[in-house]
């Protein structure tokens, strides 16, 4: 049985950290998981620099709103859930990701939790469990599934590298020069192309 595993972020929606950079016109916050493989340094820099600017979850919920899924990955989610299982895998936090998932038509996703004060300052976050997207795949197989997996990051590698497929989808140069033994590719046409061969 299979289950195909995808990244939010960069894979179906653009950056959310990008896009509140470019609406704060704060450019430190266009740091993310492409840059800094380490997801618990990046996230307390960032909570640092919101910190320092007195910036709370609603001043990024206000520029979620504002971002929709990039062109035909609905239509991918869609075409794909038809013809398999498939599971969002992300380390993002459902504060910020139910908007976007309603655009996406609900489908599932594993993310984490932020701690919000009650000044609406983000105080802290819960991640879900340490190395979330390796220990989902390794728990999704041990209950008999075979994982296929896709993703643009570092944080992505591991449910990459631990699945009986793994696709790189709009990745970094700098990603795909050091991993040249993972298939890359650019359109959803080719994405949903690599996954069929591997059912």
């Amino acid at each position: 049985m299979n289950l195909v595993c995808l990244d939010l972020e960069g894979v179906l929606v653009p950056e959310i950290w990008i896009a509140f950079s470019e609406a704060s016109g704060i450019p430190e916050l266009r740091r993310t998981t492409r840059d800094e493989p380490d997801y618990d340094k990046l996230m307390k820099w960032r909570l640092g620099i919101l910190r320092e600017h007195g910036l709370g979850l609603t001043d990024i919920q206000r520029t979620i709103a504002t971002i929709d899924p990039m062109p035909g990955a609905k239509e991918f989610l869609d075409t794909l859930r038809s013809e398999t299982q498939a599971v969002i895998l992300s380390d993002t936090f459902t504060q910020f990701a139910s908007p976007l998932m309603k655009k996406l038509g609900w489908p599932t996703i594993f993310c984490n939790e932020l701690e919000v004060g009650p000044d609406d300052s983000i105080t802290g976050y819960h991640i879900r469990t340490a190395q979330s997207k390796l220990s989902t795949v390794k728990a999704m197989q041990s209950i008999g599934f075979d994982t296929i997996a896709a993703g643009d990051s570092y944080n992505d590698l591991g449910m990459i590298q631990a699945s009986k497929a793994g696709f790189l989808f709009r990745t970094t140069e700098q990603i795909r020069k050091d991993h040249p033994e993972l298939p890359a590719c650019e359109t959803y046409d080719e994405l949903l192309a690599l996954i069929r061969g591997a059912l």
